[in-house]
């Protein structure tokens, strides 16, 4: 299997086409994306997004904020973790909250997950975005299961 890892974040004239917008510019706006739970299995690739087809059905793992209070700091993190056996993924958002917490937390959660399972992590990787609210802001961060 592969995955790509994408964030985004954008303004919009409301709090749906603020993430809309955010989605387009993370390159899965024009997808159906399905929430799944935090679980890769064996032999995962990580690759660079690669261009999606318009109205497919696409599995991913999403964190994603938004806020209409102007001057707000919106953040999303997923941290992803790999180990020979397996891999979790872990999401966590938050407004006005220090986004270097927001990422601490995404990290000890997957890692977290990783020892619960008895797994030793050899690959970590942290994918994370922030943005002040300018009228209406959104930001997302993925996890993008690929075929």
């Amino acid at each position: 299997m592969k995955v790509s890892i994408t964030s985004g974040k954008s303004e919009g004239p409301s709090r749906l086409n603020a993430l809309d917008n955010a989605l387009l510019d993370a390159g899965i706006g024009d997808v159906n994306l399905i929430k799944v739970s935090s679980i890769i299995p064996p032999n995962t690739r990580i690759i660079r997004l690669p261009p999606l087809e318009p109205g497919s059905m696409v599995n991913c793992v999403l964190s994603h904020s938004i806020s209409d209070n102007k001057g707000d700091i919106i953040s999303a993190a997923i941290a992803v973790a790999l180990s020979d056996n397996i891999g979790c993924v872990a999401e966590n958002s938050g407004i006005n909250k220090d986004p270097k917490i927001i990422r601490e937390e995404a990290i000890f959660m997957v890692e977290y997950m990783m020892k619960r399972r008895g797994e030793k992590i050899k690959n970590l990787i942290v994918e994370e975005i922030n943005h002040k609210v300018k009228e209406c802001g959104a930001v997302v961060a993925a996890l993008i299961y690929l075929k």
